[in-house]
């Protein structure tokens, strides 16, 4: 064991081909100066040698990607084709024309789209390095919150959010101008909330 040990703090002289401890500047039998890069390349992952830092080459992870429920367009849309099927009804009990009922029914129909446009505009986005809330129709805005500069996370839920299986995800920011940051009537908000504090704990 002590050999094995001991072969592994040796290498190969890049002229001669001798074998040279890795702590030595030049070669025992040359004397050609030992090549830093072999060496750093010899003794990497060796005990009390410190390696290259992983961090810096790792690549971004998104750790989830969500929208705003949608519970409050299907409502939207359900509300919408009730009033428009109660009116259409109603119309041809008055003796009305049917375009009429449509007419009625079109605001409804509108404010149920203009929800709908509005909810998959909005977007929350969590990887290993920040948190981005990205929103806007005609002019799209990002905003970024590095990992480290959060402070707390609370899920805040009312009955009706409860009821429907969302609600709100509370972000305490730390830097400056921060303060809270709120990811609104996100769908099961403790599981988001327990993989964002499992990216702080790494």
């Amino acid at each position: 064991m002590l050999r094995d040990t001991a072969s592994s703090l040796m290498h190969n002289c890049t002229k001669c081909g001798a074998r040279v401890p890795t702590s030595a500047l030049f070669c025992v039998t040359c004397g050609a100066p030992v090549d830093a890069e072999v060496t750093r390349t010899a003794v990497r992952g060796q005990p009390g040698v410190p390696s290259r830092d992983k961090a810096s080459n790792e690549v971004e992870r998104v750790i989830f990607v969500e929208r705003p429920t949608i519970f409050f367009v299907v409502a939207a849309y359900t509300a919408a084709a009730f009033v428009a099927t109660l009116l259409t009804a109603l119309s041809a009990y008055i003796g009305w024309p049917a375009f009429v009922s449509l007419l009625l029914a079109l605001p409804l129909l509108l404010v149920a789209g203009l929800r709908h446009l509005k909810r998959n505009t909005v977007g929350y986005t969590l990887t290993n390095s920040k948190i981005e809330i990205a929103q806007g129709i005609l002019v799209r805005t990002t905003r970024s919150i590095p990992l480290p500069s959060v402070q707390n996370v609370t899920v805040s839920t009312t009955i009706l959010q409860r009821l429907g299986g969302f609600g709100d995800l509370v972000i305490d920011d730390a830097s400056a101008g921060g303060g809270a940051t709120i990811l609104r009537n996100i769908p099961d908000p403790r599981r988001h909330a327990d993989l964002l504090l499992r990216e702080l704990r790494r």
